[in-house]
Parts: structure tokens; sequence; C-alpha cells
């Protein structure tokens, strides 16, 4: 005579797949965990400005952006190069110099800043979130202005 086997305690589908997603999901890291912002700031907004004079690929600054804010970075580089497609002009490394990074923390983790910087026509600013995930700084949020 053949035993049925015991049955297993399971967790019902939906309960283990929202568990499994959390477990994978992008982890919060406190400010304490976290290295320095500044040096991260001060690079980001060098990459930052490279892709939008052409001589930068997107997908170099990828591991340093949340998936939205790099959306947004390839679709505004995209207009870019068009634009300078449509101007004729080459794409040309540019200098610029930072002048002043302004940073405030609304909470634990999070860094809202301000890099100002010097290029050869005028002075703009890149405005910045960045959020400690799974132990280094990603930004979730840019606008160069």
């Amino acid at each position: 005579m053949a035993t049925k086997p015991a049955a297993t305690a399971r967790a019902p589908q939906a309960f283990r797949s929202t568990q499994l997603a959390e477990f994978f999901a992008p982890q919060r890291t406190p400010s304490t965990a976290l290295p320095a912002p500044d040096p991260f700031l001060r690079n980001l907004t060098v990459g930052v400005l490279e892709v939008f004079a052409g001589v930068r690929e997107v997908d170099q600054l990828g591991r340093w952006l949340t998936e939205d804010a790099y959306r947004k970075l390839l679709a505004r580089a995209n207009l870019a190069t068009r634009a300078r497609s449509a101007r004729g002009v080459a794409a040309k490394r540019p200098v610029h110099a930072i002048l002043s990074v302004h940073q405030s923390s609304p909470a634990d983790g999070i860094i809202e800043a301000v890099v100002v910087v010097r290029g050869p026509a005028r002075t703009r600013a890149l405005a910045v979130r960045i959020e400690g995930m799974d132990g280094r700084w990603r930004a979730t949020s840019l606008a160069l202005l």
C-alpha cells in the first residue's frame, strides 16, 4: 500500500514572491556605513557633463544611477547629441571647474546636493539626490540647471 507523503506547510505563492522581491531589491544603507559623498558627487558631476558633451557614454554611469535617473539622463543625452548634430558641432571634452558642493541630509542615508560648475561659456549647477543602497551611493535624481 502506497503511503501519501505528509503535507508540508507552504506559504502562499503571493507571500513567497513578495518576500523574495524584498530580499533581492536594493537594500537601504545608513550613512555611517557609506563612504564620504563629496568625491562621489564630484565624479558624478564630471561624468554627467561629459555625457552631455558627447565624450562619454551614459552606460559608463549606469552603476551610479537608479533606473529612473539612468533613463532620464539617456533621454537628455540623446537630445544633446541631436542638437550637436543639427548644428554640425563635433563632440569635444569639456573643461569645467567645480566651484562648490552644497549638501544637506533630509534623512539618514540620503543626501541632496547642488554642485556648482564653471565652464568656458557659463556657470551651471547640477542638483543631485543620492541615496545609500547596497553599501554605496546611487543617484536617484539629476537636474542640470
